[in-house]
């Protein structure tokens, strides 16, 4: 009796201690990239825009980056290649506008030159492509922390979408926040 319990003790502890292996794991995961179609989302709603992406290059997520930084850092003007010739923003507070890049520079440097510091955390970021639309997204969730002149302190949850055109540069930006509740 002793041998059978042994020989299952063994085998159902090789089993929980078994790992896949890198081969294993990166099987999966180019199984999981290759896949050329995807089953469409089933949707109850009547989907607007479209429901069809895939990941892109990783550029476009940098550059978008790139541009928090540059506003952490209070200099948009060293990321003006990255933007349009025309830009559309679309800002959580409401604030929308469609201007020349110079304009819309700024626009927002100018909100900037009102703060004393920003900090931006990133939680998640991603570059994604529309397929049937064959537009370039890259997405970014955050929490920025600003400091005001005055010394008050604000915090914001961000998460926000841009789109680049054909020449690699962001033509449009939609802003969402949140503000964190205070704690008691």
């Amino acid at each position: 009796m002793k041998k059978p319990l042994i020989l299952i003790a063994t085998a159902l502890l090789a089993a929980c201690n078994s790992t896949p292996t890198a081969m294993t794991a990166e099987k999966d995961s180019t199984k999981m990239e290759s896949s050329d179609k995807m089953r469409p989302i089933q949707s109850p709603y009547a989907v607007r825009y479209s429901s069809s992406f895939v990941m892109d290059d990783p550029k476009n997520a940098e550059t978008v980056l790139a541009l928090w930084k540059a506003y952490d850092n209070g200099d948009l003007s060293a990321t003006r290649d990255l933007i349009a010739d025309t830009f559309e923003v679309n800002l959580a507070e409401g604030f929308s506008k469609r201007a020349p890049r110079d304009t819309v520079i700024a626009m927002i440097q100018a909100h900037r030159n009102m703060l004393a510091a920003a900090v931006d955390v990133v939680d998640a970021v991603m570059a994604v492509k529309s397929t049937d639309k064959n537009e370039r997204w890259a997405l970014v969730w955050g929490t920025e922390k600003d400091t005001h002149k005055d010394g008050k302190v604000d915090s914001v949850y961000l998460q926000e979408t841009w789109r680049f055109n054909k020449d690699g540069k962001a033509d449009l930006l939609y802003q969402y926040a949140e503000t964190p509740m205070k704690k008691k």
